[in-house]
């Protein structure tokens, strides 16, 4: 009687242990599995980091014209001239450019985040309006911006002076923000 248990001691054990073994580790299915899960969260991941920065950029976009619009009206709002004379230069030395952009002390020579050149001029067609002009603006934050609205006497891109009615369409957006490196020229009274 205790040989029999010893020997279905032994089996059982020898049982677990083939069990044991054929437990170990996860099959290659297994693997391809987790593996395939991994790419389509990272891929997520990636896509919604990638709508974050270009909603910021928007974003940053519009805080900053916003804010050299507001300048601008407030240092020249006792000029009987309008704005004749408004540069770089002088927006950079009164402190109307926003801190986050890159401005060049003396020259007043702005860059925006994307390498392009930010300048404020007087508009070419009357001294009571003056311009902002962003270069090498991506396409998304292009549209995004062109589209936000605000107290504009126009919006333009690229080549085209004005994008009628304010704010655009957002196909009128599309077709007037072609590709990455545009440039935006709002025009303000």
């Amino acid at each position: 009687m205790q040989q029999t248990m010893k020997l279905a001691s032994r089996l059982g054990i020898r049982a677990a242990r083939v069990s044991r073994q054929g437990q170990r580790g996860a099959s290659l299915l297994e693997a391809i599995a987790y593996l395939g899960i991994a790419a389509i969260v990272v891929i997520g991941a990636v896509a919604l980091l990638n709508g974050a920065f270009t909603s910021a950029g928007s974003n940053a976009v519009a805080e900053q014209v916003n804010a050299i619009q507001t300048g601008v009206k407030k240092l020249y709002m006792t000029q009987g001239a309008g704005y004749t004379g408004v540069s770089n230069a002088i927006l950079s030395q009164a402190g109307v450019f926003p801190g986050d952009l890159a401005v060049t002390a003396g020259t007043g020579a702005a860059t925006d985040s994307w390498g392009g050149a930010v300048t404020v001029a007087v508009s070419g067609t009357s001294p009571s309006q003056f311009t902002i002009a962003f270069a090498n603006v991506p396409k998304a934050v292009c549209i995004s911006a062109v589209t936000a609205g605000g107290s504009w006497a126009a919006i333009g891109t690229n080549t085209t002076a004005s994008i009628l009615p304010l704010p655009p369409s957002l196909t009128d957006a599309e077709t007037a923000c072609p590709g990455d490196g545009n440039t935006i020229t709002w025009t303000s009274n």
